[in-house]
């Protein structure tokens, strides 16, 4: 385990595996890094993966109360890419990681080359919020009834490590309630036509967190992106969603400026 300094000082517990170009993953809303499981270790078999735990999860120290808001997390992320010495990375967020990904390349366009971005919004959108019974849920805590919000149940009956160490992350209520309001606090809609990094969209049809409208309006601000509608996928698709994976390497591979083919529903 690694250690990168925050701009304030705070202690950011990251690792990594594999090799061949940089590919930082951003978990979502207090989710440590161990939560990414599979995917992370399908991906390193094609890329160097840098993982780390947000500010107040896991590993990482708590750092300053102010600094809980996703442009200041990107900072964070752009901390552990540079203690990673890696000066450009591929960069896929899921969730509220989608959201500071959304900020790691409006501020630091230099860093990141291709963009993933799963599960995620640009802000508040009117007409797409969740539901009063998702939003329930997932303040709840209640590891059966999130399951229900994240995953296929076939999946999750197949994968009950995988499912646990996602919902089981260590953090405090205190760092918790900040997460969850950095998330409901984001709103980059009026920077996303500034995102340079060419841009993959993955959103499920049936996401109940953040509905699919999201995905689209997304899409229609950043210039350079591809969207790609998964047919029953609900918020945990970069996760139960292995086909993904490959859909991700086609696209970085064609990520110079190059047309893109992703083989996935649209």
């Amino acid at each position: 385990m690694n250690i990168a300094l925050a701009p304030d000082g705070a202690a950011l517990a990251w690792t990594e595996q594999g090799h061949g170009e940089p590919l930082l993953l951003i978990a979502g809303q207090a989710t440590a890094m161990d939560g990414w499981g599979p995917t992370a270790e399908a991906l390193a078999e094609h890329f160097r993966v840098i993982r780390f735990d947000h500010r107040g999860i896991g590993r990482s120290s708590d750092g300053d109360a102010d600094r809980y808001t996703t442009r200041f997390l990107a900072a964070d992320a752009a901390a552990v890419l540079a203690a990673a010495g890696a000066e450009r990375a591929h960069v896929y967020g899921h969730s509220m990681g989608g959201r500071i990904a959304q900020w790691l390349a409006i501020d630091h366009p230099q860093r990141v080359r291709a963009l993933v971005l799963a599960a995620t919004s640009g802000g508040k959108l009117p007409g797409a919020e969740p539901s009063r019974e998702a939003m329930d849920a997932l303040v709840s805590g209640d590891a059966a009834r999130l399951a229900a919000l994240f995953f296929d149940p076939a999946w999750a009956a197949d994968h009950p490590d995988a499912v646990r160490v996602f919902f089981n992350s260590r953090a405090s209520a205190w760092a918790k309630s900040r997460h969850f309001r950095a998330s409901r606090e984001h709103d980059a809609w009026s920077r996303l036509a500034s995102v340079q990094s060419p841009t993959l969209i993955l959103h499920g049809t049936a996401d109940p967190l953040t509905p699919l409208q999201n995905a689209v309006r997304m899409h229609g601000h950043i210039r350079r992106s591809t969207l790609v509608r998964v047919p029953g996928a609900g918020h945990g698709l970069h996760l139960d969603r292995p086909e993904t994976i490959q859909w991700i390497r086609q696209f970085i591979s064609a990520h110079h400026g190059k047309t893109v083919t992703v083989k996935a529903p649209q």
